[in-house]
């Protein structure tokens, strides 16, 4: 193609060039929304430059005769990287070639229309023109993705660095950590919520803790923001709120749930009390443990404040406070729960109709007579007065401690 009229639109396109390629970035930063809401200074600099190298290789082809091929686009790896970088999707990024098409595409109208030797020539021009962003436009999805994904992992390898310094109750220095931190909306001094999940029954058929996790991002992500890892086989989240209460996200929480749910995920989710500042992580997540204890292994949401003091008294992984159990209360639960937990049914039944034994049988759909003989097998077996508060606090504080979970919470 290196005939007369095509040199002529090469030259005039090399004359003109610094004016096509403004061209090209007013239309493309009034085309775009991501290009004008970068905050990166730099953004409309780097795009110029990159244009003006896409321009030279369309006009270097053209002067060698030759198709363009991926050796005259390496400029444009170090580009996509940028792009990944600076936030601008990939969508956005090839928008940017197919516009810069255009702008050479227009500007070569404009030289072609000087006499009709050359506007013959602008149609093979317009082929070659096309083929050459073709080729550059593949590099740079190409390059784009392959930095994306590498974006991708070291921000999952930041995410969890973050989030195993702050449960070891280290602080966040400047730097890469507190910059995802803050993308996230955790400040040192904000308040935070912690959250652990754990599968409460076994997975749907391809369903993992991982497609879990994208899928809680998914929802999380405009909702609240936060981090969000894979730890030891549970999910760990931190995420910032608003409020002291930490019942006003619950909801949220339980419509993502709920979501999951429906989509195979059975997940038994505990959220801590709102803390302040990285510094309370560590606690906030101990707190989550046990709300998530709570659950006994079943799939839901529970969140600490949303227990009594008892409960949590007795899921504590207290050793000194299982010994200090009385003989004859140990060896009542212990043989009830052996058999068929009859009578502990019973009496948590008594005390949850604040010991009115005919609600309690009405409860437990048994006859009243049988619920009065329950009782006092019970009160027999364990010397207890059922109708002393202090003896059935005990009785219910050895029921509740011995027959909760004893996995604890893990820190």
């Amino acid at each position: 193609m290196s005939t007369e009229p095509i040199r002529r639109i090469v030259a005039g396109i090399r004359d003109d060039l610094p004016h096509t390629v403004e061209l090209f970035l007013k239309h493309n930063w009034d085309q775009v929304p991501a290009y004008a809401a970068s905050p990166d200074p730099e953004l409309r600099k780097e795009v110029g430059d990159h244009a003006e190298a896409v321009f030279l290789a369309v006009l270097t082809t053209l002067e060698e005769g030759r198709a363009a091929v991926r050796e005259d686009f390496e400029f444009t790896v170090d580009q996509a990287t940028r792009r990944v970088r600076q936030g601008v999707a990939l969508a956005d990024f090839l928008q940017a070639f197919r516009i810069g098409q255009v702008a050479l595409w227009e500007r070569i109208v404009e030289i072609a229309a000087a006499d009709p030797e050359t506007s013959r020539a602008a149609l093979p021009v317009a082929s070659h023109v096309m083929q050459v962003i073709e080729v550059g436009s593949t590099v740079a999805a190409e390059a784009y993705l392959a930095a994306h994904q590498v974006e991708l992992a070291e921000g999952d390898r930041i995410r969890r660095d973050l989030v195993e310094d702050l449960l070891a109750g280290r602080g966040v220095r400047p730097g890469p950590m507190l910059e995802v931190a803050r993308r996230c909306r955790l400040e040192p001094d904000g308040r935070i919520i912690v959250l652990v999940a754990v599968p409460g029954r076994p997975q749907a058929p391809g369903r993992s803790l991982r497609e879990a996790l994208r899928h809680v991002r998914t929802e999380l992500g405009p909702l609240r923001e936060g981090v969000m890892v894979i730890r030891q086989e549970q999910l760990v989240g931190i995420l910032p709120v608003a409020t002291d209460d930490v019942r006003s996200i619950v909801p949220d929480l339980r419509r993502i749930h709920r979501r999951l749910t429906r989509e195979g995920f059975g997940l038994g989710v505990g959220a801590s009390t709102v803390h302040t500042g990285f510094g309370a992580v560590p606690a906030a997540y101990s707190e989550a443990a046990i709300a998530r204890d709570v659950l006994g292994g079943d799939p839901g949401v529970m969140a600490l404040s949303m227990i009594s003091t008892i409960d949590y008294l007795v899921l504590r992984e207290d050793p000194t406070a299982r010994r200090l159990v009385r003989p004859a209360l140990r060896q009542f639960v212990e043989e009830d729960l052996a058999r068929d937990s009859v009578m502990i049914e019973t009496m948590l039944a008594y005390v949850a109709c604040d010991l009115n034994a005919k609600l309690a049988a009405e409860r437990l759909h048994v006859h009243v007579n049988t619920a009065y003989h329950r009782l006092e097998r019970i009160a027999e077996r364990t010397g207890c007065d059922l109708r002393r508060f202090a003896d059935v606090e005990e009785l219910i504080f050895a029921i509740r401690l011995l027959t909760a979970p004893r996995n604890g919470a893990k820190t």
